[in-house]
């Protein structure tokens, strides 16, 4: 793949930096020690930085010429409160805390990105490097935006990536139109009567109404759903009880709802209040839906996915391109990046052939060090294509 030589050249220092990242991973809002290590490699090149964006979020400024047009690029930077179970040398140090999306990965290539950009100056415009903090569900991308980020550093275009574990090494996806669902919080509370777990007509179970309540919510999808529109909803906890006799007087669930059009969203929420109050009602108990509304889908701008789409085919060809592809439900809060301004979510492939390929969010998943220098190739020639010199 014709990958920029010069960032091929320094592989083997990204990997350096992307390991130390995975093995000292920190969860949203709490990303000090990262923010603080690429801020320090930033102004090491020359780059100007501004802290304190959504807390430990930063945008890093270079500016080459006298050209107004500008572009940004994000990069996430925490991780999950999960225990990893790997067992190589740069396994997470942090208990309970693990890279388990490959956001130490995406960190490294905006800075291996910046470096080479820094470096070469082959652009007549400016770069906005941004590394926001709280991608998984802590909104930090919101919160940097709410915060004035297109008007501090304002942008014509702004760009980002994900690894994906579906797509072999040496393909990126780069289609227009909605790239990930809307992604939403449920809470429901349950309210019995407790009692003796010998004489349970005496009570009202909490239990039972519980799983009466997640059986009857997958007709949402099953028959409420048009089956040419996609949806999910999972009951991820159920929480109930703390003694084997007895009949608790309450239980709690939650889980998520992925949608990807605004009337179905609306149509589940509405619908699951009144499965979640009448079932339980049918059992003399009472229950409550407390619907969080979340990230919002990830809309690719079509201009902007061409855009990325050139620059895409002159690292890895066009033939490896994947122009067209139903949208994934998970969730990414990218979206409200591009909301504001016109934007492109690619996919950088990382499967490797022949082996087991671990999904991400999973105790064993590793990022694929082999695509450091395609993701920082993507991106400095991105620039140097949207903002050519003379």
């Amino acid at each position: 793949m014709p990958v920029n030589n010069a960032i091929a050249a320094n592989a083997a220092e990204f990997t350096e930096w992307r390991h130390d990242l995975h093995a000292h991973p920190e969860l949203g809002f709490e990303e000090h020690r990262t923010s603080d290590i690429v801020a320090k490699k930033l102004e090491s090149w020359g780059i100007q930085v501004t802290r304190g964006i959504a807390g430990t979020g930063l945008v890093g400024t270079l500016k080459v010429g006298n050209s107004s047009r500008a572009i940004g690029i994000r990069a996430d930077m925490d991780a999950l409160p999960m225990t990893e179970a790997n067992a190589f040398e740069h396994k997470s140090q942090n208990p309970g805390r693990m890279h388990a999306c490959g956001h130490d990965g995406h960190t490294t290539i905006l800075l291996a990105a910046a470096k080479h950009l820094a470096e070469t100056k082959n652009f007549d415009g400016t770069v906005n490097f941004i590394f926001q903090p709280a991608e998984e569900g802590g909104g930090g991308g919101r919160v940097m935006v709410e915060e004035g980020l297109f008007d501090r550093f304002p942008c014509d275009m702004v760009f980002a990536l994900h690894n994906d574990t579906q797509i072999p090494v040496g393909r990126l996806m780069v289609a227009p139109g909605p790239r990930s669902a809307a992604s939403d919080r449920i809470e429901i509370h349950i309210s019995g009567k407790g009692g003796h777990a010998a004489r349970p007509y005496q009570t009202i179970d909490p239990l039972l109404v519980g799983c009466q309540i997640v059986i009857a919510l997958q007709s949402l999808v099953s028959r409420r759903t048009d089956p040419l529109d996609s949806a999910v909803v999972s009951i991820t906890q159920f929480h109930a009880g703390s003694a084997g006799n007895v009949i608790p007087e309450g239980a709690w669930l939650h889980g998520t709802v992925r949608t990807l059009k605004p009337e179905t969203r609306d149509m589940i929420e509405h619908e699951m209040a009144r499965i979640v109050e009448m079932t339980a009602a049918a059992h003399g108990a009472t229950a409550r839906l407390d619907y969080q509304r979340g990230y919002p889908q990830v809309i690719n701008n079509e201009d902007a996915t061409n855009r990325a789409a050139e620059a895409a085919a002159k690292i890895v060809g066009a033939d490896n391109l994947i122009r067209s592809a139903v949208p994934r439900m998970g969730g990414e809060d990218f979206a409200y990046m591009a909301q504001k301004v016109p934007g492109c979510f690619v996919r950088v492939g990382q499967a490797r052939p022949g082996v087991e390929n671990v999904p991400v969010h999973n105790p064993r998943y590793d990022f694929n060090d082999e695509i450091l220098p395609i993701g920082a190739s993507l991106w400095a020639a991105l620039a140097e294509q949207e903002l050519p010199r003379g």
